[in-house]
């Protein structure tokens, strides 16, 4: 058995929370230079360029990518011979989500109640917390700061196994005509397909916050990843919805078991941002 206190926990997702909403991960980095090359529209162009300078510009001068810092979502992978000492591991989360917006001096946009009151938690408390107990003595970490400018545009339709895949592609098709220009393209486009309702949700946004630089390993999926974002770019939406053919930058699929008279399909839109980072304690 071994031990991870609490106080390490909330440090790390203090730091987290900084470098995510910072830093323009190295993948994303180069995934908007290559847009920028082959970008058609010299408008679209344009506006890759400037991407590029404010992710520049707030790596140099450690300050959020974008105003909004979102909500923090937080994938947990705990190996089942890790032991929390000092706390619960949940508080230890959101002290430390507390500890990373206060410090970093990022924007607060949480609401304490989701519709009669609607005040303002001021430190970006509580996160949405998703924990998977794996094999192992480590404990891993990723945060996910998620604005709500691309999450608003995300979608779930319970399809049934005739809508087959042309069903699945015309939900996504009808996700990124949707999301337009609100979603801040170019955009990365988490898709969930099997399991339950809220598996399928999970599974998009875990897909959303994926390496651009990865495909999915069941050689099917990795195929329908290219050919989704084929059609997300051939919309024209392009960059901040002003024309273009890099509407998006890439589609992540996660896919899971499912029951045999369902086909739950989700899609979870990242802005350009694309904001994560991980550590393992």
């Amino acid at each position: 058995m071994r031990a991870v206190t609490a106080q390490a926990i909330t440090e790390a997702v203090a730091k987290l929370c900084k470098e995510a909403c910072y830093y323009v991960t190295p993948d994303m980095y180069a995934a908007f230079k290559k847009a920028e090359e082959t970008e058609v529209s010299p408008l679209g162009k344009h506006i890759l360029g400037r991407i590029i300078e404010n992710a520049d510009i707030a790596k140099r001068e450690d300050m959020p990518i974008c105003q909004d810092t979102g909500m923090t979502v937080v994938f947990v992978e705990i190996g089942q011979e890790v032991k929390i000492e000092g706390g619960y591991i949940e508080d230890a989360i959101n002290a430390g989500v507390a500890k990373g917006y206060t410090e970093g001096y990022l924007r607060k946009s949480v609401v304490g109640e989701p519709l009669f009151n609607r005040a303002n938690t001021k430190d970006n408390t509580p996160a949405v917390i998703h924990t998977r107990i794996v094999p192992g003595d480590k404990l891993k970490l990723k945060v996910c700061p998620k604005g709500f400018g691309s999450e608003n545009k995300s979608v779930l339709k319970m399809l049934v196994p005739a809508d087959g895949l042309e069903g699945v592609k015309k939900v996504f098709l009808e996700a990124v005509k949707l999301a337009g220009p609100n979603a801040c393209p170019p955009m990365v486009i988490g898709v969930g397909i099997g399991g339950t309702m809220e598996k399928a949700a999970i599974l998009a946004k875990k897909a959303a916050v994926r390496s651009v630089d990865s495909y999915n390993e069941h050689p099917d999926y990795a195929q329908l990843e290219k050919d989704l974002l084929e059609m997300a770019c051939s919309t024209g939406v392009g960059p901040q919805g002003l024309g273009g053919i890099n509407t998006a930058v890439k589609v992540n699929i996660e896919w899971y078991p499912t029951h045999i008279a369902g086909l739950p399909v989700a899609v979870n839109i990242n802005c350009h941002a694309a904001r994560h980072a991980d550590v393992t304690l």
